[in-house]
């Protein structure tokens, strides 16, 4: 190849590239986010706060669940793809691998703050105190044998005075997420597994075969006792309200937003309160984050400073914005950290 002909290829190579960029930018100038419905009323306040500032567009936010946002976050690079995906759970090894399998190589993690997962109920409603034992039995798709304990059975209770005597003799009816919500991942790791592990045989499965007790205490019923409510939160609340005999399953923001008509179940002793959750005494409080495409910054305008806006203290701070809307905030040495660590833009590593 003579001298002319490389630099011909060079700048030919150098016109698709800036081509592409200019292409990027022009064919979207406002930030894409997908995800958790959880997550959802938290980062559509920011976006709005972002966009009344007036430099950028404001942000277009989908709720399409956890799971459901990062399978469209992880499955490329470019304008035709989300900027940013809200979770209410941990990104997976196995999520991030295939976020760089299809060229999402570097995803930055932003936690955003603390929610907990709530059992509720029609304010009118009879005032359950439940166990996360009593959860487990409820909604398994097979539990123990009351006459066997060490061997598994299609769930039998029908009403919760079945699972425990002090529990009243109303029907089994929860609505609850998919399998694709955050919620769901967390409800099955912090409710049911947790009471499943109450059985001493299935905790020692656990370590002896994790698949297998994931499937004895994760796997639903199908019979009624679980209904799958989609990822619409708002949904949930609708059915409660028409319904004194159903309970739900959704964050705590949520009950907090619905006081005047719903109330939260007591879970192993303790109340779902702003205090409880965000002390950490709530036995089901999980954390929240956003994930960031890198390789989106400086190509769609905005994603820095919408970080910088999300993790400021007008925001996450005690008396931010975002505590009003009922997200639990972080501790001020957190968010310290947290500011640093999305400032660097430095890339999740499992």
């Amino acid at each position: 190849m003579t001298r002319k002909s490389v630099i011909s290829s060079l700048t030919a190579a150098l016109i698709c590239a800036l081509s592409a960029h200019a292409h990027a930018q022009a064919a979207r100038d406002s930030i894409s986010i997908v995800g958790s419905s959880t997550v959802y009323p938290f980062t559509t306040t920011v976006a709005e706060q972002f966009g009344r500032a007036g430099k950028f567009k404001t942000p277009k936010v989908e709720s399409t669940g956890t799971g459901g946002g990062l399978k469209l976050f992880c499955n490329g690079v470019g304008p035709q793809f989300p900027d940013v995906a809200n979770a209410s759970r941990r990104i997976r090894p196995a999520e991030l691998q295939t976020c760089a399998q299809n060229g999402v190589k570097d995803v930055i993690e932003v936690k955003v703050g603390y929610d907990g997962i709530v059992i509720a109920e029609n304010k009118t409603g009879s005032s359950l105190s439940i166990t996360r034992k009593d959860v487990y039995l409820a909604l398994a798709k097979n539990v123990p044998d009351p006459a066997n304990p060490s061997t598994l059975i299609p769930n039998p209770y029908r009403t919760w005075k079945d699972v425990n005597k002090s529990l009243p003799a109303t029907k089994i009816e929860v609505l609850g997420p998919p399998p694709t919500s955050g919620t769901r991942d967390s409800f099955a790791e912090l409710y049911m597994e947790a009471g499943c592990r109450t059985f001493a045989w299935l905790d020692a499965l656990r370590s002896q075969d994790e698949p297998r007790f994931k499937r004895a205490c994760d796997t639903m019923r199908e019979d009624g006792g679980y209904i799958e409510a989609g990822e619409n939160d708002n949904l949930i609340v609708q059915k409660l309200t028409a319904n004194k005999d159903a309970v739900g399953i959704f964050g705590y923001s949520f009950l907090e937003e619905n006081l005047d008509k719903l109330k939260g179940a007591v879970v192993d002793g303790v109340s779902p309160t702003f205090e409880t959750v965000s002390s950490g005494k709530y036995p089901a409080s999980r954390p929240l984050f956003i994930y960031v495409k890198k390789a989106h910054i400086g190509v769609i305008p905005g994603i820095s400073e919408f970080i910088a806006e999300y993790t400021s203290d007008k925001a996450l701070g005690e008396e931010g914005y975002l505590a009003e809307k009922g997200l639990i905030p972080p501790t001020k040495s957190e968010i310290g950290k947290i500011r640093d660590d999305a400032k660097a833009l430095k890339p999740l590593r499992l």
